[in-house]
């Protein structure tokens, strides 16, 4: 048996949709890199693949609570800025 490469890790089932940009939204509470709740993602191993296949089919429709952002650099070049004086 050959164990090169992710050839293992080949399975006939729905993939995972981590993109490995893990990082959970603070009000959203889903990862920004592959929209999946925290729950979804401790559980996937050991969900069926109906199951996955069908957070799979949700997952893009969550990808518009992620994209209004309120603060960063963005936030910061949109504000007028003040003149003190």
């Amino acid at each position: 048996m050959d164990l090169k490469g992710d050839d293992v890790w080949k399975r006939a089932e729905a993939d995972s949709p981590c993109i490995k940009l893990c990082t959970i939204h603070p009000t959203e509470r889903i990862c920004i890199g592959c929209h999946r709740t925290i729950e979804e993602i401790a559980a996937w191993g050991t969900m069926t693949p109906d199951l996955r296949r069908a957070i799979m089919a949700e997952l893009p429709a969550r990808a518009p609570r992620l994209t209004q952002r309120r603060g960063g650099r963005s936030a910061r070049l949109t504000r007028p800025t003040r003149i003190k004086g």
